[in-house]
């Protein structure tokens, strides 16, 4: 019981009062994952592989021995609210929405620049200097679809699992392979575990909110068959992204693109923005559908 009114209140607090303003705990780890980031500059693959494993291997340890002492402290039903804060900045709901509208907010002025600029800020790494409005849309909603599992589901996913440690250790992995899961020479082998564990850790969340978006979908009338998403799925380099990416772009009826690199539902429409609208509602949907059978697993 303590754990599920935790999530709750941990949820309310989010949709309340969203991100912390100073002394954000993900930014601390990002500080202390950053210290590894000097083993990049050894001359062999292997070294550079080993020091990025033990170096996401120990933050996470450390992390979750600290959530785990603090949820050992914060037990008691007094203790509620501090253990539902110590919850909250592992996910963000709240600014997963912002962001997004304010893209859309610019592409309604016509401030294609203003769009592209908040795009890259916070919400992809490519360039995006060329996007016109539609890609930039395209983006958007991409990454809406795919942040529902990184940022929402998954924590919640991992703390109804493995209580407020599971939450924060899948927070430290997910925040390494942001910082270092790519493929350049740089990183290539030095976040080469940091990458693979965030695919595992995100196997499962990522189809439970496919699921849910299936789900949401069908109450607006329009089915999503698991077949065809699996088909699409299975067209973007990442294991788990082009399920969340898939079932938005079916679900809309729109297509869903990254030059080069993937086309999702190619038959579907360029996305308007009513299709913008549509995308959040039925994303705020899912993370509903997601959400209250993670509380209840808490209270099992």
């Amino acid at each position: 019981m303590t754990a599920a009114v935790a999530m709750v209140l941990a949820v309310v607090f989010d949709v309340a009062f969203g991100e912390p303003r100073r002394f954000h705990p993900v930014s601390g780890i990002g500080k202390t994952l950053g210290w590894f980031r000097r083993g990049t500059r050894l001359p062999r693959p292997w070294q550079r592989t080993v020091v990025g494993t033990c170096g996401l291997a120990s933050v996470a340890a450390a992390v979750g021995a600290l959530a785990y002492a603090g949820e050992r402290l914060l037990s008691s039903a007094l203790a509620l609210p501090l253990l539902a804060l110590a919850l909250k900045p592992s996910f963000s709901i709240r600014r997963l929405f912002e962001v997004g509208n304010l893209v859309e907010a610019a592409l309604g002025r016509g401030d294609i620049d203003d769009a592209r600029q908040l795009l890259s800020m916070h919400l992809v790494s490519r360039d995006v200097s060329g996007l016109s409005a539609e890609e930039c849309r395209q983006a958007a909603i991409s990454s809406l679809a795919e942040n529902l599992t990184d940022s929402v589901v998954a924590p919640l996913f991992y703390y109804a699992l493995f209580g407020l440690a599971g939450a924060w250790v899948y927070r430290t992995i997910n925040t390494a392979d942001a910082m270092f899961g790519y493929r350049t020479p740089e990183l290539t082998h030095f976040g080469w575990a940091s990458a693979r564990a965030d695919d595992a850790a995100n196997w499962l969340p990522a189809r439970l909110t496919a699921l849910a978006i299936m789900v949401a979908a069908a109450f607006g009338q329009k089915r999503v068959g698991l077949a065809q998403l699996s088909s699409e799925a299975r067209k973007t380099p990442s294991p788990n992204g082009g399920w969340t990416m898939g079932a938005m772009a079916l679900a809309v009826d729109i297509r869903l693109e990254k030059p080069s690199v993937y086309a999702l539902n190619e038959a579907g429409r360029l996305p308007q923005a009513a299709d913008f609208a549509q995308a959040t509602r039925l994303s705020k949907f899912a993370l509903t559908l997601v959400a209250a059978p993670l509380a209840l697993l808490c209270y099992v």
